[in-house]
């Protein structure tokens, strides 16, 4: 019997085979160009012995698929697309996503029902009703085929429902330029974690274990250190004055805790959420880098006077960061302050890997090539001119919004308290260690910090 059910399973599959094979051939619409902009919506929902993933995407994004049409209009032949959309939808979506349970990669999955929508469906408000939906009667309507969205049900076997998973959705990408995967998990007695992907996450763990957050975030920070160039050219600027590990500790510390403060407030909420707040701050950094420049083109710059700077400067270049992980946090599972400091911690690791290449380069470069006076000056100027072009660049786009000032009443007044004694206390931690670290003396002068031959 079950021989019997195999063979016919199986032959099934090769007529579907067939017939998506003879679509080619078939009357249809030729328009098969990448389209630009491409929305998946997704419900993933482990359950007992299986898991169940059920996509929607326009079925205009199946290239190389002609789905036949009839008529002189040609609307889409829904009777004979039917068939075909199983095997469209293996070979578009599901072989282009990987699922892992416990990172063990999960097998093909079956189909277990395919439905053609209109876009105005709302069925895909949740996943009961996505599964309704599939199981509701077909389209019955005169449409065109790139004017309509595609709902399958696929079915993975797994051990547990109590398994940890992570998908991998990066293959998405092939069905649009520009690609927007919304993915909302259903895991068994836990609220729905929802995930928005405008771009190759990579593999994505959807309950991440707070160790496996924090090396995630570790490796963001150091990645965006090492690729945001206003961020290096403003350490760049810190460093040339200053090119002793013992005297650039209280500086680089002063940064560090201030862009910690901005960027865990941000990720709470606690930053304001208006426009024109991002540009701003781009702005800002931009001014942060020309000042530091000018800094160093006058002289005089003390370690003390430095670690303030630092530290003002770096309260703005925190909420730059924040911009950076608001879409990433997402990732963070219920780790966010796991998260955010493994963050941190790999942005002080990507400095730290800054540092010890810029402090030798610039011995060097002071030592055999110019003068040490001579080429701080000529460093510092080349970097006040590219930080001038970007501030006047930013402060255009940031001038073009129209600012609306906060009410002042008791939540805004409790707010500007609790920053004002967050900045107090984080000074106060800088100042202590600074002044731990200064040089003691005995009746002579102290060795100056800095060369100023």
């Amino acid at each position: 019997m079950n021989s019997l059910i195999h063979r016919c399973t199986t032959a099934r599959r090769i007529a579907a085979a067939l017939l998506l094979a003879c679509s080619f051939h078939l009357p249809s619409a030729q328009a098969h160009d990448i389209p630009n902009d491409v929305t998946v919506q997704a419900f993933l929902k482990p359950a007992g012995d299986h898991l169940d993933l059920v996509v929607r995407v326009p079925l205009g994004a199946l290239r190389d698929v002609d789905f036949p049409a009839r008529g002189k209009e040609g609307f889409l032949d829904l009777d004979r697309t039917q068939p075909l959309l199983p095997d469209a939808a293996r070979l578009w979506i599901s072989d282009f996503i990987g699922l892992r349970e416990n990172d063990a990669p999960l097998p093909k999955p079956r189909v277990l029902g395919t439905r053609l929508s209109l876009p105005s469906d709302k069925s895909f408000v949740s996943y009961e009703a996505a599964r309704a939906h599939l199981d509701g009667p077909p389209l019955n309507t005169d449409v065109f085929w790139d004017q309509v969205m595609l709902d399958t049900l696929f079915e993975y076997p797994i051990h547990s429902d109590r398994a940890n998973f992570s998908i991998d959705p990066g293959g998405l990408n092939r069905l649009g330029l520009h690609v927007v995967t919304i993915l909302r998990f259903v895991p068994p007695n836990s609220p729905i974690r929802a995930f928005e992907f405008d771009a190759d996450p990579g593999l994505v763990r959807l309950d991440p274990r707070w160790y496996q957050a924090a090396m995630r975030f570790v490796q963001l920070g150091f990645h965006h250190i090492l690729d945001g160039i206003d961020h290096l050219l403003f350490l760049f600027c810190l460093v040339i004055p200053f090119r002793r590990f013992r005297a650039l500790i209280p500086v680089v510390t002063a940064f560090t805790v201030a862009h910690s403060i901005t960027l865990i407030a941000s990720a709470y909420d606690l930053a304001p959420s208006a426009s024109w707040f991002p540009p701003l701050i781009e702005t800002l950094i931009a001014v942060s880098i020309v000042y530091m420049a000018l800094e160093n083109i006058v002289g005089g710059a003390t370690v003390k006077r430095r670690w303030m700077v630092a530290f003002g400067f770096g309260l703005v270049h925190g909420f730059g960061f924040s911009f950076t992980l608001r879409q990433t946090l997402q990732l963070a599972g219920s780790h966010m302050l796991t998260s955010l400091l493994s963050f941190n911690v790999g942005v002080e690791l990507g400095q730290l890997l800054v540092l010890a290449v810029l402090i030798p380069a610039l011995d060097l470069l002071f030592r055999y090539v110019v003068a040490e006076r001579m080429g701080t000056i000529i460093l510092s100027a080349l970097v006040a001119h590219t930080a001038w072009h970007w501030m006047m660049e930013r402060w255009e786009v940031f001038r073009r919004y129209r600012i609306q000032l906060p009410v002042f009443d008791a939540a805004l007044l409790a707010s500007i308290l609790m920053w004002l004694m967050l900045i107090v206390i984080a000074g106060g931690a800088v100042w202590f260690i600074a002044t731990l670290l200064r040089p003691r003396t005995s009746g002579a002068a102290a060795p100056p910090l800095v060369n100023t031959d």
